[in-house]
């Protein structure tokens, strides 16, 4: 009840459940103890009852009740997850993954699906005119005639983009990369785009949106005196406003024109290169252009075309590799054209020989599918190309309807109820203001190889998190069992009030350190996802709290028998024997407990939890708990130091307030090799035990 509830992630949910879980339980434990104790107390009385007396006992006996709350109540929880994520956040920056939503660290590590744009996450964003065709031209550049000057224009004027000169040998594009591409191209010509930019007046715009997907300028031409209108954008779309298209020969029908256009851009995009198309028209008269944010002329004049190129990441397909290994879906969702959509998924390797035309869809296509038909074929879809911001967002509602974790990626304005509705939102580094505010991590370097390494950590955060509950929950079930064994035997709690308090520091502070801070194992990428619905606590940790808590309570429970009826002064008296003689020995007489044995008994308790701790460190590794300690000793063995100063200069400073009495080095010693027993048959358990995960790919 103590996780934040502001974002109710499946983590949060199940974490809530587990701690109102063991708190009630623990209060019904103490409720149990403070009722069989007093039961006991009044149905064995020789008498009347001595109210002085029964007073003190009862007392005893809700102390003994309140020291089982106290050890039970897992309050650390939520500052280890807290903790967890603060941590994951920090080091997920240095991997580009700037976080800005904590839960999405979590979140991520359960993605079962990831739809992602292509240009700059898959590709590398920089776009390079590959070839201009203008068929007025021929196979020439534009020259110094009309119609390469209008050409020059239109390209010049009917852009939003800018060219940064601050490093003349390395120019960059400012604004959208395709516009900027074009722009980069009059440059290697020659041209200077500004002064035509400047000396041409601009009187009607409408910018470029993936909607209409194309970008119309109304200008004032000095060139011809006239007004002119320029529009670029998808060829098939820009086509489809004209009724010619310009030729050497003059102007032809556009329908004759048609298949020999799409031929041609059909051939560039199985190349995986990015076509527009551009038109003009002269404006003779005053008749309005623009209605509704869309051109309502249709007797534009078809230009040509241009080839723009943008490879695909050196590091993609491995990233790509890697999610499809982990059991995740990748679905690329782009503007560009079904040949150069199914280019780029086939070299990054998402779209295969074996792959049928159903998993490829066009905006429009899906858009006039109903639902019903979509959710029978949403989770074998890999591309959706000619896509508008409204498709991703039905596309990711219609995946959570059959109970996936989406990640989305997006950087526009329009992508943002997208990465709303996404579990987790994705926007790019060099995304609009709007998008970011919407995303729960930005991808600083717009990569694919980010969001894998995001997912990575997602997962190795929540195998942190069970570690930590390992650990936790061991601690618990032991000190539980031992309270409550002692007081159905009559004895007070072995542990006082103070010892607790730095058992509860060592199980809830420190562990969580030392755990949250566990570098990622990449070796997580080989898991399949997990299912929302499991819960945290799997089979193999219940195993392992319960088996090792009553291994831990045995123990013990033996050694406080043994020190009842064996007076030591010094653990080198300690005898085997007798202690496995006095383990169920209640004919000899016992005798209090000195401050030395509960001194020794206080710090083979720590000691054990102690190494147990290393022991949760390598839970569910199948790797020793020495292996990778070099990258964790910052963390996990700062802290580890800690507690070991921390227990001998209380058990050799404490005195009365933790009531113990110093221990000799020998003593020390001996508690250090016997306690880490408990690591090595760990160890051994963990070299005999096969790793699963290794025959995975």
């Amino acid at each position: 009840s103590q996780i934040d509830n502001k974002v109710q992630t499946p983590l949060n949910r199940q974490l809530s459940r587990l701690g109102d879980l063991i708190t009630w339980a623990s209060y019904a434990i103490a409720a149990l103890i403070i009722i069989g104790r007093l039961t006991l107390y009044f149905s064995h009385l020789p008498g009347p009852v001595e109210w002085l007396s029964a007073g003190t006992y009862i007392l005893n006996t809700v102390m003994i009740a309140v020291t089982v709350i106290v050890v039970t109540v897992p309050e650390g929880l939520p500052m280890s997850v807290t903790l967890s994520l603060a941590l994951s956040m920090k080091s997920m920056l240095a991997n580009n993954n700037l976080v800005r939503k904590m839960h999405a660290c979590e979140t991520m590590g359960a993605a079962t699906v990831i739809c992602t744009d292509k240009t700059g996450t898959l590709t590398r964003n920089q776009m390079n005119v590959y070839k201009a065709d203008f068929y007025g031209l021929g196979d020439a550049a534009p020259a110094e005639n009309e119609l390469g000057a209008l050409i020059r224009e239109g390209i010049a004027v009917n852009s939003t983009a800018f060219l940064d000169y601050a490093d003349p040998e390395h120019i960059r594009a400012l604004g959208n990369p395709t516009e900027g591409a074009l722009l980069l191209w009059l440059h290697g010509l020659g041209v200077n785009y500004l002064d035509l930019r400047e000396n041409a007046r601009v009187l009607e715009q409408l910018t470029f949106s993936t909607e209409r997907k194309y970008m119309a300028t109304v200008a004032e031409s000095p060139l011809l005196g006239k007004k002119v209108l320029y529009v670029k954008g998808a060829p098939e779309i820009v086509l489809g406003l004209c009724s010619t298209v310009l030729t050497p020969e003059g102007q032809i029908p556009a329908a004759d024109m048609r298949p020999a256009i799409e031929k041609q851009l059909l051939a560039y995009q199985n190349q995986a290169m990015r076509t527009l198309g551009f038109a003009y028209r002269v404006l003779e008269d005053d008749a309005p252009v623009f209605e509704d944010g869309r051109i309502i002329r249709k007797d534009l004049v078809y230009l040509g075309i241009a080839a723009i190129s943008d490879p695909v990441r050196d590091d993609v397909p491995q990233a790509v590799k890697d999610c499809m290994d982990a059991g995740i879906r990748i679905k690329i969702v782009t503007g560009d054209t079904p040949g150069t959509a199914r280019e780029i998924g086939r070299q990054i390797g998402l779209w295969t020989e074996e792959d049928t035309p159903d998993r490829l869809m066009t905006g429009v296509e899906f858009e006039q599918t109903p639902d019903a038909e979509l959710l029978d074929r949403v989770m074998d879809l890999k591309i959706m190309c000619r896509a508008r911001p409204m498709d991703k967002e039905r596309l990711v509602k219609l995946l959570q309807k059959k109970d996936q974790v989406v990640a989305v990626t997006g950087d526009g304005t329009n992508d943002a109820p997208a990465l709303n509705a996404a579990q987790v939102g994705l926007s790019m580094g060099d995304g609009t203001t709007v998008a970011k505010e919407a995303s729960a991590i930005t991808i600083l370097d717009n990569s694919f190889m980010s969001i894998s390494r995001a997912v990575m950590w997602g997962r190795s955060l929540y195998r942190n998190i069970q570690r930590f509950i390992v650990f936790q929950m061991t601690i618990n079930v032991a000190a539980c069992l031992i309270v409550l064994i002692g007081a159905f035997l009559g004895t007070e709690s072995p542990l006082t009030v103070t010892q607790m308090l730095w058992v509860n520091l060592i199980m809830d502070t420190f562990a969580a350190l030392a755990l949250a801070s566990l570098p990622p194992d990449e070796r997580v990428m080989r898991d399949p996802p997990r299912k929302t619905t499991d819960h945290i606590i799997t089979r193999p940790m219940g195993r392992n709290i319960l088996g090792v808590g009553i291994l831990f309570v045995a123990f013990l429970f033996g050694l406080l028998q043994y020190f009842k009826h064996a007076d030591i002064t010094s653990l080198t008296q300690f005898s085997l024997s007798g202690y496995f003689r006095s383990y169920l020995d209640f004919s000899t007489p016992e005798h209090e407990l000195t401050g030395y044995e509960l001194s020794l008994f206080f710090t083979i308790f720590v000691l054990l939890q102690f190494w147990n701790m290393f022991n949760a460190k390598a839970f569910n590794t199948h790797r020793s708990a020495f292996a990778r300690m070099g990258a964790s000793i910052g963390g996990f063995g700062v802290v580890a130091l800690l507690i070991l100063a921390g227990q001998y200069l209380i058990v050799t400073f404490g005195g009365k307030m933790f009531n113990v009495v110093p221990l000799s080095w020998t003593d020390w010693g001996l508690i250090f090799a016997g306690t880490s027993l408990v690591l090595w048959f760990g160890e051994l358990a963990r070299a005999f035990t096969p790793d699963k995960s290794a025959d995975r790919p």
